[in-house]
């Protein structure tokens, strides 16, 4: 029995002894380079460590992590490194190999981003953040902006709700001086910052903290909701965002176009007149109050948003055919009386009356659409302007429309 227990004892001793030494050596080709050659004994060898024991264990899954690290398979070398963690593995480098792949990932990132792979990148950027959810907070917030760039909006809406819930801010701290040789003032790192400070090239040292980044990111949940059109959770966020920044013209026209197809066309309206106070020279905002206005059959106001429009952006397409658009429904209730006259001679009379009023609908139209027309040779312009010269007997207006047909 004595001689059994002795030969066990060896034999346990010696398969001890080769799992290290497997290890060992797949370990010392690794940190050599040969990251392929540090596989192999490692992957041939697999059946030797079924019985190792869990110091021996941790080893391996440690070099399995670095080996998954340098193939750049980060989601593996971070599931064994935290297995290596949790298994109570311990390591002097394990802190500083952390740090190495929360570089590597992010490397690799900015690469993506830069190549415009953004769903890669978002991924990556927020895999770095679950390495270290503290130190790494920032890499959530560039996580929901490459996610939003690769139009993948319900993974940027998942890290903006994480920013919220953390209320995460990412105020930073700007330096900033001014060239005495230039005049112009230069932001620097904080490094620089400190030692420009012990020469005489630059003057009016100041620090500046940045902008609280919280009221965009609950600002841009209520832009995805709406983008992803759950109106209700849309319109929840944008009040939410509007408390945090109420002059955001954003949100303005966000709420706006959210009341919009709620069929709530006062509140649009207000918000509307609320945006132009924020942005009174933009054309595109008196456009869609000239829209809503027709659609309500407010034409004089509508007419008046439209010319505004126009007078702001005098190459405003949509604001001239729009505004003949407007002018030209007049027609329609011109023609239906003209068609219900008899022959009577107050029916004649009348039909005359009703043939001038449609007649200076069309001249009232005409400068505008030739305006439209030197503008880009507008075909719905052109096409338009060809029936009114004809219908008003302009045979020369007409050809010069004709010639002007794109078929």
């Amino acid at each position: 029995m004595k001689t059994l227990l002795n030969l066990i004892l060896i034999f346990s001793l010696t398969f001890s002894f080769a799992q290290k030494k497997e290890i060992k050596k797949a370990t010392k080709l690794f940190d050599a380079g040969d990251v392929q050659e540090a596989v192999d004994p490692v992957d041939a060898s697999s059946a030797l460590f079924d019985e190792a024991d869990d110091k021996v264990l941790d080893q391996k899954i440690y070099l399995e992590g670095r080996i998954a690290q340098s193939n750049k398979d980060f989601e593996l070398a971070f599931e064994k490194y935290t297995a290596f963690k949790n298994a109570g593995g311990v390591n002097s480098n394990f802190d500083a190999q952390l740090k190495s792949l929360t570089t590597d990932i992010v490397n690799v990132a900015i690469e993506d981003n830069a190549e415009k792979r953004y769903s890669k990148a978002a991924k990556n950027l927020f895999l770095a953040y679950e390495i270290d959810n503290e130190t790494n907070i920032d890499y959530l917030y560039y996580a929901a902006s490459s996610a939003v760039n690769g139009l993948d909006y319900e993974g940027a809406l998942k890290y903006y709700n994480e920013l919220k819930k953390i209320r995460y801010e990412g105020i930073t701290t700007q330096y900033f001086a001014k060239s005495v040789e230039t005049g112009e003032t230069v932001e620097f790192s904080k490094s620089e910052f400190d030692l420009y400070q012990k020469t005489k090239e630059y003057t009016d040292f100041k620090e500046e903290k940045s902008e609280s980044k919280f009221p965009e990111i609950v600002k841009n949940i209520a832009l995805i909701y709406s983008e992803l059109g759950d109106n209700e959770k849309a319109m929840s966020a944008v009040k939410e965002a509007r408390v945090e920044d109420p002059k955001d013209l954003n949100l303005i026209l966000t709420e706006a176009n959210l009341y919009i197809q709620l069929n709530e066309n006062d509140r649009f309206e207000a918000l509307m007149k609320e945006a132009i106070e924020q942005d009174p020279n933009n054309a595109t905002l008196y456009f869609n109050l000239g829209v809503v206005n027709a659609q309500r059959g407010m034409k004089d106001n509508a007419k008046g948003y439209y010319e505004k429009a126009i007078e702001l952006d005098p190459n405003y397409e949509s604001g001239y055919l729009n505004l003949v658009s407007l002018i030209l429904e007049g027609e329609s209730v011109i023609v239906e009386e003209m068609n219900s006259l008899g022959n009577s001679r107050a029916d004649n009379a009348r039909y005359d009356v009703l043939k001038v009023e449609r007649e200076n609908l069309y001249r009232e139209c005409v400068p505008i659409l030739e305006q439209l027309v030197e503008i880009n040779n507008n075909q719905e312009a052109i096409k338009t302007l060809m029936n009114i010269y004809g219908t008003l007997g302009d045979n020369e207006g007409f050809m010069k429309m004709k010639a002007l047909v794109v078929e």
